[in-house]
């Protein structure tokens, strides 16, 4: 997983503006999603290719939701990958 700092998302911000492009992903420069279902399906692609910051957040949809086990389950495969934020929610 890889995380982009938040000079680089505000630098990316201060580019779209300026060139009056419309809004992307910082890290992968595809367009922001336009429904909560593109969204999830955006998220599951992530969670799916293993990548632990995506489940942490996943797991933390899931809370809120209500869906414990998923929660759970999720938040558990990201402290198995080693995931800083997977032990944190763990503890």
């Amino acid at each position: 997983s890889k995380v982009i700092c938040n000079g680089c998302v505000y630098s990316n911000d201060v580019r779209i503006v300026q060139e009056k492009l419309e809004s992307t992903c910082p890290f992968c420069r595809q367009l922001d999603p336009k429904s909560e279902d593109e969204e999830e399906k955006n998220m599951m692609k992530r969670v799916n290719s293993n990548d632990p910051a995506a489940m942490v957040q996943m797991s933390l949809r899931r809370f809120e939701a209500g869906d414990y086990d998923s929660t759970f389950k999720y938040v558990n495969k990201a402290a198995e990958f080693g995931d800083a934020g997977g032990h944190y929610e763990l503890s």
